[in-house]
């Protein structure tokens, strides 16, 4: 199988990597979509992350219901900072019948050249690009496939700040992922 990997700290999940998730399963020729819970992104600050289990939790709760959607722990087991291109290694090593491609915002590719072995990542996984606002660069390589999907402009930073006010999240968030943080009091 073809399984697209969608790396994030998902915190929290929101419906704009839903819709992308789903985009990149219907429109391109991926059989699934495994969402990578990253305790720990190398290149950002890990201040306002919450637990990674909750994160873990709120993607299993957000995807319960798709059929071509699972959730990956992966990187809770491995050293940290984690490093895709060793998450990869150790994926293919262990699902050497799939075919591993990673799924990146095209404003990713700004800095994907800072990316441990960024050039390993281009040529034996190839990577998956879905349009992102106030992207720059658009590379041109034969493992590139660029999917046309929604602009989407929703941040988590956005949605903590919603939370820690008071204000709804309605609409941005699956149900059971906004009931799961206010249950736990998350963000607030």
């Amino acid at each position: 199988m073809k399984i697209g990997l969608f790396f994030g700290s998902f915190n929290p999940i929101h419906i704009g990597h839903l819709i992308i998730a789903n985009v990149m399963q219907d429109r391109a020729d991926l059989d699934e979509i495994w969402f990578v819970v990253s305790p720990q992104n190398p290149l950002k600050k890990q201040t306002s992350l919450i637990h990674e289990f909750d994160r873990l939790k709120m993607v299993e709760l957000a995807i319960a219901d798709h059929f071509y959607f699972r959730v990956s722990d992966v990187e809770f087991h491995m050293p940290r900072p984690s490093y895709t291109i060793d998450t990869l290694t150790y994926l293919s090593d262990k699902h050497p019948q799939h075919d591993f491609k990673l799924i990146i915002g095209g404003d990713n590719l700004t800095h994907f050249h800072k990316w441990k072995n960024h050039e390993t990542l281009l040529e034996e996984y190839g990577l998956y690009v879905y349009p992102r606002p106030g992207e720059q660069n658009k590379m041109d390589h034969p493992n590139i496939r660029y999917v046309e999907a929604p602009l989407m402009d929703i941040s988590a930073t956005f949605i903590r700040q919603t939370i820690k006010s008071g204000h709804s999240v309605k609409y941005l968030l699956p149900q059971a992922v906004e009931d799961y943080i206010r249950d736990k009091k998350l963000f607030f």
